[in-house]
């Protein structure tokens, strides 16, 4: 029997309360910054189920999941949710990249990983011989989480801040997990350097890091685009936001992994092109990789139109009727 956790499907078994590894990840619209969805309810549901994924992909793996209870109760890592938030959403008009962003990205890099080891292809820190898949999970939990720290200064240059900002947390919960010195300096070298690489530039070096980039552009479904567009934000970047219905991770058919991108409106493709694409085309995973974007067959030849017009109004545009008239 198929367990539904709204946004995220995983395969599970009643009887005996086991959820193994899903064919299919689904990235759905609701999320935290969302008051009200199409279906009614609160946008809590994303960061839920991605909180109980990333719970189910480190099963057998105790010190990534020591490391996940850890770091995310750490009132310190909140705070750098919290404020990279602030100044992304309220202070630069953007979509959120808090502890919403980083559980969704976190969850979908997790089962690319797990994606990964199905098809037998082992990561960096695996195959350099500084650890094993327990290891790779951590590294890349870790760095998913940390990478946005950054946004808290400033949008710009945030991926070395970001290092910055996470480097002394590193210092302070790392040597819970690897108390030999030597061990954890090894290990907060792949996170540091997934954390530096995970916007594509420059390109990521590990497989991890390019797990890290890849799952940080898979959060790009219309519940994240929403606020931005609402608090007055309308660029393409909102807008063909707003046409993705549905990221879904699952076992490629010719590759280890396929990212299926579900869009409303042809505008999304925007997102796929400029922003999810040349991520899966930075590192090294992009022969592993396939991108699909459709969309919505029930629409038949009609899509969903997001703006009926827009009217330059100072430095921004704002939204406008057929008749050129700024609404309400």
């Amino acid at each position: 029997m198929a367990g539904v956790f709204h946004g995220l499907r995983y395969p599970c078994d009643r009887e005996t309360d086991i959820f193994p590894l899903a064919d299919t990840i689904s990235l759905m619209v609701r999320r935290t910054t969302i008051a009200h969805t199409d279906e009614g309810t609160s946008g809590s549901d994303l960061e839920e189920q991605s909180v109980a994924a990333i719970g189910r992909c480190l099963a057998g793996k105790p010190r990534a999941s020591a490391m996940w209870e850890l770091i995310r109760n750490d009132a310190v890592v909140k705070t750098h949710w919290q404020m990279a938030d602030f100044v992304a959403t309220r202070k630069l008009g953007m979509n959120d990249h808090g502890e919403t962003h980083a559980m969704v990205a976190t969850s979908s890099a997790l089962r690319m990983l797990d994606l990964l080891a199905e098809a037998g292809v082992k990561p960096d820190i695996v195959t350099g011989g500084f650890g094993d898949s327990d290891d790779a999970a951590l590294v890349i939990l870790v760095a998913t989480l940390c990478h946005d720290f950054g946004n808290m200064v400033h949008r710009i240059d945030h991926p070395n801040l970001s290092i910055v900002l996470a480097a002394p947390v590193l210092d302070r919960l790392l040597p819970a997990m690897y108390p030999d010195p030597v061990t954890m300096t090894r290990i907060k070298s792949f996170i540091l350097s997934a954390i530096y690489t995970h916007h594509g530039e420059p390109k990521p070096l590990t497989i991890e890091a390019a797990l890290v980039c890849i799952g940080d552009s898979t959060d790009m479904t219309r519940g994240r685009g929403r606020a931005a567009f609402e608090r007055g934000s309308i660029t393409i970047h909102s807008v063909s936001a707003l046409a993705i219905e549905r990221v879904e991770i699952r076992k490629g058919k010719e590759k280890p992994i396929e990212l299926r991108i579900s869009m409303s409106n042809s505008a999304g493709i925007y997102q796929v092109q400029e922003i999810l694409a040349p991520k899966v085309r930075a590192g090294p995973l992009a022969d592993y990789v396939e991108v699909v974007a459709v969309t919505d067959a029930s629409a038949g030849d009609h899509e969903h139109r997001i703006v009926g017009g827009i009217r330059m109004h100072g430095a921004k545009f704002v939204p406008c009727t057929g008749d050129g008239e700024t609404p309400g």
